[in-house]
């Protein structure tokens, strides 16, 4: 009977090891490009910083991003008000990666997965640089909210896109659905 169990979760056990392997994998690399940078500021951290100040100067706000020296973080001022600081955390790279390894880890090598990648990667960059941006605001306007809405609102919000992408994986796009249609 244990056989029977062990190959009727073969699938899952398969899944999980990929998704556990390649998240660790991509996360110590990460990590590594990320401690490369202290004290300072990384990259993509203030890539993003920038394109959110760049969004707000168009909506008409006077804003601008400056890397910390001593802090590795990016702050978006407001005339010479400090608003918002932007850490590692915020550039939205851990939550790639993790899309990237469930993504990877529950369908097959395809065209599809080369296309819905890049796609759902500049997905999670939009809605996240949309959670920045929000986070602005709150910042200005409401400072008291800010923690809270951040802890669990907006991180939530980018969680729920990742989630949707997923699903929108598993039904179009994955070989479940060509498999579960034979």
């Amino acid at each position: 009977m244990s056989s029977l169990s062990l190959k009727e979760f073969r699938p899952t056990i398969l899944f999980l090891a990929k998704f556990v392997g390649i998240y660790v994998i991509m996360s110590l690399l990460y990590g590594a490009f990320i401690s490369s940078y202290e004290p300072l500021s990384d990259p993509p951290t203030h890539v993003v910083a920038v394109q959110t100040s760049s969004f707000l100067n168009v909506c008409g706000w006077t804003t601008r991003a400056v890397d910390s020296k001593s802090n590795p973080t990016t702050v978006i001022s407001s005339g010479e008000r400090r608003v918002l600081a932007v850490y590692e955390g915020c550039n939205g790279l851990n939550v790639m990666i993790i899309f990237v390894a469930f993504v990877f880890a529950f369908g097959p090598l395809n065209n599809k997965l080369l296309w819905f990648i890049p796609a759902g990667l500049l997905t999670i960059h939009l809605a996240n640089l949309s959670r920045i941006i929000l986070l602005f605001w709150v910042s200005l306007y409401q400072p008291n909210a800010t923690y809270f809405l951040h802890k669990y609102l907006f991180t939530a919000f980018l969680y729920v896109v990742v989630f949707v992408l997923w699903i929108v994986w598993v039904r179009r796009y994955s070989r479940l659905r060509s498999i579960s249609a034979t």
